[in-house]
């Protein structure tokens, strides 16, 4: 848990999100095992798409480039330290 709150706190650090869902999913039925999600809400969104509206893939999913998600790794590892 002090690994997931470290990068909890540096994701709210490089994206200012106006909260951050924590989320472990998964199922003993299917592929047991533990992780964890750590989902930042950005600011603006209203409240009514916020919580799981916001999670579901359904009503859309941000596809970063693979610089951009080069770009995210690299600011997150900074804030992490």
């Amino acid at each position: 848990m002090l690994v997931v709150r470290k990068v909890a706190l540096a994701v709210e650090a490089v994206f200012a999100p106006e909260r951050t869902h924590l989320l472990s999913l998964g199922s003993a039925q299917g592929n047991s095992h533990l992780h964890w999600h750590i989902a930042g809400l950005p600011p603006g969104v209203p409240y009514e798409q916020q919580k799981y509206h916001a999670l579901m893939t359904e009503n859309g999913v941000h596809a970063p480039t693979s610089e951009e998600s080069a770009d995210i790794a690299d600011r997150l590892r900074r804030a992490i330290g």
